[in-house]
């Protein structure tokens, strides 16, 4: 029978809990927030003021008996500024769901043809939805919203400003791959999370 002694002596890379004394000893590892970026703050702000739209809605609800009307439009109109000002998040970090199953089939050349192509159709695209949204602005201000004096076209400010965001991010990341060589497409392990 192995006492907790002769337990630490045949696992020397895992760090003891309990001191010599038996007292417990832990360390957390530092943590790093320097990855984030301005949008990620902004979006979880957005995120938390739609978190406490949707509680005030269900306690006025469910709780008060009397709903508050206006609770929905606002939750809708806050879910719209966190879907499209965070998916930059997902452009930036390049993780947006892609299949990389082709390209353990294809010569090397072929897959770094197919990554390269893949980033500028998405740089495409996102630009092309910006311009769409720029187009869509102007036709909404007419419009308001329904529970508050405010046009409809403030919201799809955030949308436009959104896709700039990501076409900003998706460029960056496709200069970074032509830059190393490479992308996630190509080497699926060396996936950054």
């Amino acid at each position: 029978m192995q006492t907790p002694t002769d337990q630490r002596e045949t696992a020397p890379e895992l760090e003891p809990v309990l001191d010599a004394d038996g007292h417990f000893h832990a360390v957390d590892a530092p943590i790093d927030i320097s990855h984030y970026a301005w949008e990620d703050w902004f979006t979880f702000v957005v995120f938390w003021l739609l978190a406490l739209d949707v509680f005030y809605q269900f306690f006025t609800r469910y709780v008060l008996q009397d709903s508050a009307a206006w609770t929905e439009e606002i939750a809708r109109y806050l879910l719209i500024v966190v879907v499209f000002v965070g998916a930059s998040m997902g452009v930036r970090r390049n993780t947006h769901i892609h299949v990389e199953f082709l390209y353990r089939y294809v010569p090397a050349a072929v897959g770094r043809v197919m990554s390269t192509f893949v980033d500028v159709v998405r740089v495409a695209f996102f630009a092309y939805a910006t311009y769409l949204s720029s187009l869509l602005i102007p036709r909404m201000n007419n419009l308001k919203m329904t529970m508050i004096d405010v046009p409809v076209s403030v919201i799809y400010s955030f949308v436009m400003a959104g896709f700039v965001l990501m076409t900003i991010r998706a460029v960056q990341v496709a200069v970074r791959h032509w830059r190393q060589g490479w992308s996630v497409l190509e080497r699926p392990g060396e996936a950054e999370v």
